[in-house]
């Protein structure tokens, strides 16, 4: 039987969601333990990787056991009880067995959190705390302007791509908190490679600081010469995988 399952977690202390030698990853905590519950070697399959230090409230990942039956509300409490306080198995359902956590997902929505100030004790493991002044109308636009397809080479660390870098991003919405001193940028699309919303983000806060044109970031986007990778980054702990559709 195939199992989906939904995850959520606080990336702080992980090097990102895949599996990797030597270091700590999501993933791994998650196989270890579901490993320890049936006795024997089990692999998941998430619907996509977060870099370290990115959380989520809907990663989603799927698993096959040899068993027919299994109480999966009991599973679920078996895991959580296993887990460490910063990763919670949110639900889990049989699915058919052609489905696939990656290839069978159709969008995601990711979240960035944005808190002005200089400093916050209580924020800054979930939120990008950002010293600058910025002009928050100018942010909201340039981000819009990444709205569409759009070939997004200078926007990835990715190498190689095997659709050419290409993405659609669906709608760039805004839970305005400002006057509260906290923007939440909410990024719909296709699909999303490495580093491509910090960057984005990143972006958008140089235009917003004056440092960076609009025109610039336009001249960025489906450019056919040579890639020239942006150099500004926002960082992991404002980006949150808020949900992935099927």
């Amino acid at each position: 039987m195939r199992i989906f399952a939904i995850v959520s977690y606080n990336g702080t202390n992980y090097a990102g969601w895949q599996k990797q030698p030597n270091t700590l990853t999501i993933q791994e905590v998650i196989e270890t333990n579901l490993s320890k519950i049936f006795n024997r070697k089990i692999n998941i399959q998430g619907a996509g990787r977060t870099d370290a230090g990115v959380h989520a409230l809907g990663q989603t990942f799927h698993f096959d056991l040899d068993e027919k039956m299994v109480d999966l509300d009991r599973l679920i409490y078996s895991l959580n009880s296993m887990l460490p306080p910063d990763i919670k198995i949110e639900d889990m359902q049989e699915v058919d067995e052609d489905f696939h956590a990656r290839f069978s997902a159709t969008e995601k929505v990711y979240g960035y959190s944005i808190v002005l100030a200089s400093k916050d004790v209580l924020l800054y493991q979930i939120t990008y705390v950002c010293p600058y002044d910025l002009d928050i109308e100018l942010l909201k636009k340039c981000l819009t302007h990444f709205e569409g397809k759009h070939n997004f080479k200078n926007f990835t660390s990715k190498e190689e791509d095997e659709d050419n870098f290409v993405r659609e991003i669906y709608e760039v919405n805004f839970d305005d908190a400002s006057n509260n001193g906290t923007i939440h940028v909410i990024f719909r699309g296709n699909g999303f490679m490495r580093y491509m919303i910090r960057f984005m983000v990143g972006t958008a806060i140089e235009v917003a600081r004056g440092k960076v044109t609009l025109e610039e970031v336009d001249e960025l986007l489906d450019d056919n010469t040579e890639r020239k990778i942006v150099s500004w980054k926002a960082p992991a702990s404002g980006l949150m995988l808020l949900d992935v559709k099927y």
